[in-house]
């Protein structure tokens, strides 16, 4: 019988990462729920080489260059049969146990989209990871931030955030998603190339009328900052890019223009600031990013349609930017007024 999910790992020069995780995924899946296949996308460290001689039965598909976790994942996914699409980063450490909550969760629940597993460090296992935590959710000017981790400060997990709700958007780190649903939205934007593309699929998702959870009886460890450090002039250049890109296709035409005006000066104060601080790389990439907006939003396609679901409780309906760094003490996911 064909297994009902399909984990598929991306690898771009992430051999050491398979060297040491692959086994595991191996090992803690049950065949019977899902098959797995890795994506490479145009690796040039040995990492397809290794996996023919370790894993010679492992289908691996192969692309000449790298095409992002955009373009990798869509073509990867273009070739691949199966109800769900299990999308999981080479860098993390699956526990036990950790598939069938998920799928469970899927299966029970027809208008979930979407899924995503607690997400721990791997460094620090008691405290949550910042690439998803316990499930994302925005606020009004488009900052992302999660349960158990809002912007840099990152909450141990003691159990606080064990319920599974709906959230806004699920971790690229490792999420399900219904494969006939990721085809209808025609999967990533490829625009994106990485970085806020996940959280661009999911507020698509909802325009939908579907539905993202968070299920965190399931767990995986994460490292992070595999593919780019997060000190990556860079990764800040794409995630200001892309984040402008989001709200531009996804926001509700009243909302586009005042939201984005007061984006412009938000990330202006940010660039200032990181000129005083002597990062002229990351004062660069603010910029670029700004500019390079402005030259690609007329070749996006707008996702606002009207949804049959409501964002309240999904998202921040203030600056989680000015909370932060405003507030007299730590804040947490649990004391926002959502």
């Amino acid at each position: 019988m064909k297994p009902k999910a399909a984990i598929v790992i991306l690898n771009w020069n992430g051999k050491h990462f398979l060297e040491r995780f692959l086994h595991l995924v191996l090992e803690r899946t049950p065949e019977t729920w899902a098959r797995v296949y890795v994506a490479d996308n145009g690796s040039t460290d040995m990492s397809v080489s290794w996996l023919k001689e370790q894993f010679p039965e492992l289908p691996l598909l192969e692309f000449e260059k790298n095409f992002g976790y955009t373009g990798g994942y869509n073509r990867a996914l273009r070739q691949i049969d199966a109800e769900y699409y299990i999308l999981l980063n080479s860098d993390v450490e699956v526990t036990p146990g950790w598939l069938p909550p998920l799928i469970s969760y899927m299966d029970m629940n027809p208008g979930c989209g979407v899924c995503m597993p607690k997400i721990l460090s791997w460094t620090h296992p008691g405290q949550f990871e910042y690439a998803g935590a316990c499930g994302g959710f925005i606020d009004r000017f488009g900052f992302p931030f999660c349960r158990g981790r809002i912007l840099t400060s990152i909450e141990n997990d003691n159990g606080q955030y064990d319920q599974p709700v709906p959230v806004f958007w699920a971790s690229g780190t490792c999420m399900v998603v219904r494969s006939d649903l990721f085809h209808k939205l025609e999967g990533f934007d490829d625009h994106f190339f990485a970085h806020m593309e996940e959280i661009d699929f999911c507020w698509r998702s909802l325009w939908a009328g579907f539905h993202i959870a968070v299920i965190p009886s399931s767990k995986i460890l994460h490292v992070g900052g595999g593919t780019l450090p997060n000190d990556s002039p860079h990764k800040l250049y794409l995630n200001y890019r892309n984040n402008l890109l989001m709200l531009y296709k996804n926001l509700d035409k009243k909302e586009r223009f005042p939201v984005m005006t007061v984006r412009f000066f938000m990330d202006l104060l940010s660039a200032v600031a990181y000129l005083f601080q002597g990062k002229w790389n990351f004062f660069g990439s603010v910029l670029k990013a700004h500019c390079h907006f402005w030259k690609m939003r007329r070749k996006l396609t707008r996702s606002y349609g009207g949804s049959r679901l409501s964002l309240d409780g999904l998202m921040y309906r203030g600056s989680i930017v000015l909370r932060f760094f405003l507030s007299l003490k730590k804040i947490t996911f649990n004391t926002l007024p959502m």
